[in-house]
């Protein structure tokens, strides 16, 4: 048992019973004293929440003991920032199965309320941080506010997204879209002379085994940004490839090889310590209702259905000849309609949401997802940018996309793009509810904004967010200047209308009912550790609109 479920029925049972403490009370009280004996490591990486609804909240910590046995711990929550009138609400157990981690999901909490906990471990005095977290509010709010995260590679540098977060303190809710951890062996991505001096992941070698998923999760989370985010504002988080293994789909990745054993072996153990380490519940998608300002929905479109990426280098090398091949590609491949990113039951599922929540009379309808749902296709003089001697890789990239871009075809075939049969019936979806749609999106390392357009109509608006710290076009076009490169990217691509390929940071998202606002906050280099901001840039969509207005 990792963790239970708490209401307001059982926390008043509990305190009937005049102890203080939760149903089963006697044996849980007595499991708690035995482990008291053992030595014990303590806390070791602070608190979160997530998950949030009106009434619930899911509570993540945790707990280092000794030996195999799982120890017992109990939850306190207060509306004090003190945690004066602190009541036990909840209790977990940290297991060594779950690498010491433990979560509690209580309900009967208020809807709009802020509240603070903490755990309580055996022995005197053992507690843990007090953290901060915020029920969702139901009604029509004046305004919610979204700090939106992605791609986080800790070698490549510090995480000043999260540090800036912190500080400026004014953000309702985390939504991280993904790459939160990096699979990659050290010195491989980024290379040895590129990483940053201090930041070190374990294990050594590539994250395959739950237990090395783990090591890296606990890496990542010792950094004290990131932990002091986590301590002050629920979550809502989902996967993208990174991590469980690079370019991942239903049946393998790019980044999994026959001797690294069983795919399905190691999406399994992938998932497993992601839930261990996250402030999430065990669903592959959800919806969180905003009142009736809006929903946001959690998606999955990494593992679950997503069919194979598409590859433009390998049709180019089995072609007879580049344009034929590319041709052959684009019209027995890529137009296909029975292509799928999120697979056919999440897809039934966010049609159902989508149409009543448009029935309730929501105004926004969020998709909280990884992948760039905006259509870009590479500029014809794209390979110019690259500057003279580039590498081959780089070279080869270039040249495949922009011979692509000549027959339609997107730069990035990872993406939406990849999929534009599944990305219209998802817009299609969203035009016959009537929605305002918003996407979200992560995973490309750059920034974008971006009208969505289907069947030559407006179908909704997309903020995609830059990473954190993992670096993006310009680390691969340095003799280009950045403006340079999003210039030739918005001047190709009518529907994208503002581009950034240089900074790292994260998006500020703020729903009212007027409008929905973007603010793409730049980050101080990620070499050194900062909570400044370099820059902003601002974007919004007026409530029926569809389309971005930039500034």
């Amino acid at each position: 048992m990792a963790g239970r479920d708490f209401d307001r029925r059982t926390l008043l049972a509990g305190a009937a019973a005049g102890a203080g403490l939760l149903l089963p009370g006697v044996a849980w009280a007595q499991r708690r004293k035995a482990v008291q004996a053992a030595p014990l490591g303590g806390f070791t990486h602070g608190v979160a929440s997530g998950e949030p609804s009106q009434t619930s909240m899911l509570f993540w910590t945790r707990f280092e003991g000794a030996g195999g046995q799982a120890v017992p711990l109990e939850l306190e929550i207060s509306g004090d920032p003190r945690m004066a009138r602190a009541r036990v609400m909840g209790q977990a157990l940290a297991e060594p199965g779950r690498d010491w981690t433990a979560r509690v999901t209580v309900k009967g909490l208020a809807p709009g309320r802020t509240y603070y906990y903490r755990f309580i471990g055996p022995g005197k005095n053992v507690k843990s941080a007090i953290g901060r977290t915020h029920t969702l509010p139901e009604g029509s709010p004046a305004a919610f506010r979204m700090g939106v995260f992605s791609c986080s590679n800790l070698p490549f540098g510090w995480f000043n997204a999260y540090a800036h977060a912190v500080a400026a303190d004014d953000i309702d809710l985390i939504v991280h879209l993904g790459d939160y951890i990096y699979e990659y062996a050290r010195g491989t991505y980024p290379g040895a002379r590129e990483a940053v001096a201090g930041r070190v992941i374990e294990p050594a070698g590539e994250t395959i085994r739950r237990e090395d998923y783990w090591a890296r999760y606990r890496g990542y989370r010792a950094d004290p940004d990131l932990q002091a985010l986590h301590t002050r504002v629920p979550a809502v988080t989902v996967w993208d490839d990174h991590e469980i293994a690079n370019d991942a789909w239903r049946a393998g990745a790019e980044n999994h090889g026959r001797d690294e054993g069983e795919w399905a072996a190691r999406v399994a153990a992938a998932k497993a310590a992601y839930r261990d380490w996250m402030p999430v519940s065990d669903a592959l998608w959800a919806s969180y209702d905003i009142g009736r300002l809006a929903t946001l929905y959690r998606l999955e479109t990494r593992v679950s259905g997503r069919d194979e990426p598409l590859d433009l280098a390998a049709a180019i090398r089995k072609g007879p000849d580049t344009m034929t091949a590319l041709k052959r590609l684009r019209d027995e491949q890529w137009v296909a309609g029975n292509r799928q990113l999120l697979g056919v039951e999440q897809e039934q599922w966010l049609f159902a949401q989508m149409q009543a929540a448009a029935k309730r009379g929501v105004r926004w309808q969020v998709l909280g997802q990884q992948v760039v749902m905006g259509k870009i296709l590479m500029p014809q003089g794209a390979s110019q940018l690259a500057g003279p001697n580039p590498s081959g890789e780089v070279a080869a990239f270039l040249g495949a996309a922009e011979l692509s871009a000549k027959l339609g075809l997107p730069l990035n075939m990872d993406s939406w793009d990849g999929y534009p049969a599944a990305r219209a019936r998802v817009l299609g979806m969203a035009q016959k509810a009537g929605a305002d749609l918003v996407v979200l999106a992560g995973d490309s390392h750059n920034a974008w904004a971006s009208d969505l357009v289907n069947d030559g109509r407006p179908a909704g608006v997309e903020f995609a967010g830059q990473s954190v710290s993992s670096p993006g076009f310009e680390h691969y076009l340095r003799s280009a200047p950045p403006a340079q490169v999003a210039g030739a990217l918005t001047a190709a691509n009518p529907t994208l209308r503002w581009a950034d390929t240089s900074g790292r940071g994260y998006m500020q998202v703020v729903l009212t009912p007027a409008e929905a606002l973007c603010e793409w906050r730049f980050t101080q280099p990620v070499t050194a550790r900062s909570d400044r901001l370099a820059r902003v840039q601002r974007a919004r969509v007026g409530a029926g609109q569809r389309r971005l207005q930039m500034g």
